[in-house]
């Protein structure tokens, strides 16, 4: 299982540092829970981190395409990205077959290009798995989520209430 560690707020990790992504792994998801609390602890909001529900979520989710872990250059997970393919009936009402993501970034991290490296390898397995389309469910409330897809290319397509949907076309 992932280790603890601790980093001062504002320390550059990326700055001379290798860092890679790969498929995520049960071995991964105590780690991923982490940044899942560290994400709450920073925006309020509640959401499971647990490790049985980082399992069912985003590694052995059967609709699972592909789960990416950020690993910075001291081996740390500093954020994670899945990729699933939504089915009819999906709780975020994304047209079945398009892919559906999710993004879970490490605040200590922000802006130092762990969004950019997760959604290359997401787009790739997105290439691969034939995906016309990859749909971003948002919280209208969470304009670091909206501003980072919007970056990454993602266009509004529709606004239900409290939400704004993102589609990026392949």
């Amino acid at each position: 299982m992932g280790t603890a560690f601790q980093i001062k707020i504002g320390t550059p990790l990326l700055e001379n540092a290798k860092m890679r992504t790969r498929a995520a792994s049960a071995d991964d998801a105590e780690a991923m829970g982490q940044v899942l609390g560290e994400i709450i602890k920073a925006t309020g909001r509640q959401r499971p981190n647990d490790v049985e529900f980082i399992m069912g979520r985003y590694i052995a989710d059967p609709t699972s395409i592909r789960c990416t872990v950020a690993i910075d250059g001291s081996g740390h997970i500093v954020g994670f990205q899945s990729l699933k393919r939504a089915l009819a009936g999906n709780p975020y009402d994304t047209p079945e077959g398009w892919g559906i993501i999710g993004t879970h970034i490490s605040p200590m991290v922000h802006r130092q290009g762990v969004g950019k490296l997760l959604f290359s390898a997401t787009r790739q397995a997105a290439f691969h798995a034939g995906l016309e389309k990859i749909d971003a469910y948002i919280g209208s409330d969470n304009p670091s989520g909206l501003k980072y897809y919007d970056a990454m290319g993602f266009q509004t397509y529709r606004t239900p209430e409290g939400i704004v949907q993102k589609v990026f076309e392949l």
